[in-house]
């Protein structure tokens, strides 16, 4: 059977496949646009199938703060290229992602795969998207963050990098916030405190620390004690309330907050581009 251009255009309205692949799948059920569609569905699971074991490491970050700051969601939506990160349709639907995960109050992938954007799971979205782009697409973080305090969200520019900090009360001055969230983004602490770190990395920092001075000939009682003084030196660099402030480097962290009457920061969650959640 003939069909039409107007044809082809509605199913990739429908659809957001290529032309091509439109005209092809129409002319394969003799234009039964149910059919169609189930046909353009089950070739992007074959295309999904096919990218399984690819690496897809570009992508998104995106967060979304209430009017309150009481709550916050953070997603990673990925995929193969830069030039598909930089796509304004994938863009859009990531952002229809986040969405879901914050009207849904949602923390794991699994919920998020299963919550609907336009009357469809976003798994099949995905789907689509694989059979649509050519490239392994999925989702590798979703985060949600709730307060009695504030959280302010930071997104590095290129999306590759964002921060999600919770502040101990409520935030006056959001730049002050950001900064610290910033911090978080540039530094990579481990911890807020060194209370919180655990306690088998500061063992493996003394033991670390210890070697090192007896390998530089240190009779062991004095390394013991120098070991200490490494282990300070650890927490200056790794702790966020202890680092020196990137922006004035005469003062920590903690200094900046409590000389711009700003509250404490509580926790943070940290996600860049392409790592292990």
């Amino acid at each position: 059977m003939s069909i039409s251009a107007a044809d082809v255009k509605k199913l990739r309205d429908m659809t957001g496949a290529g032309m091509m692949d439109c005209k092809k799948a129409l002319s394969e059920t003799d234009g039964d646009f149910d059919a169609a569609v189930e046909l353009l569905r089950k070739k992007g699971q074959k295309v999904a199938d096919k990218r399984a074991d690819r690496d897809a490491k570009e992508g998104l970050i995106l967060s979304r703060v209430s009017d309150d700051a009481k709550k916050a969601v953070a997603i990673e939506v990925n995929c193969e290229t830069d030039f598909v990160a930089r796509n304004e349709d994938f863009q859009a639907q990531a952002d229809g992602f986040l969405n879901a995960a914050y009207e849904g109050n949602i923390d794991n992938i699994d919920d998020l795969l299963k919550a609907e954007v336009d009357g469809k799971a976003i798994a099949d979205h995905l789907q689509e998207m694989v059979g649509k782009i050519g490239e392994k697409i999925e989702i590798s973080n979703c985060i949600l963050v709730t307060t009695e305090g504030s959280i302010i969200d930071y997104i590095h520019a290129g999306n590759q990098l964002g921060v999600l900090a919770e502040f101990d009360g409520d935030v006056e001055n959001e730049d002050i916030a950001r900064d610290v969230a910033m911090q978080v983004a540039a530094m990579n602490p481990l911890a807020v405190t060194r209370d919180e770190v655990d306690a088998t990395t500061v063992e493996k920092e003394l033991e670390i620390a210890k070697e090192q001075l007896i390998n530089e000939g240190k009779p062991a009682e004095i390394a013991e004690k120098a070991a200490q003084g490494k282990l300070r030196r650890f927490y200056e660099e790794r702790v966020l309330l202890e680092q020196k402030f990137v922006k004035d480097n005469g003062i920590t962290v903690k200094q900046y907050l409590e000389q711009n009457n700003t509250p404490l920061i509580k926790s943070f969650r940290r996600i860049q581009l392409g790592e292990e959640a």
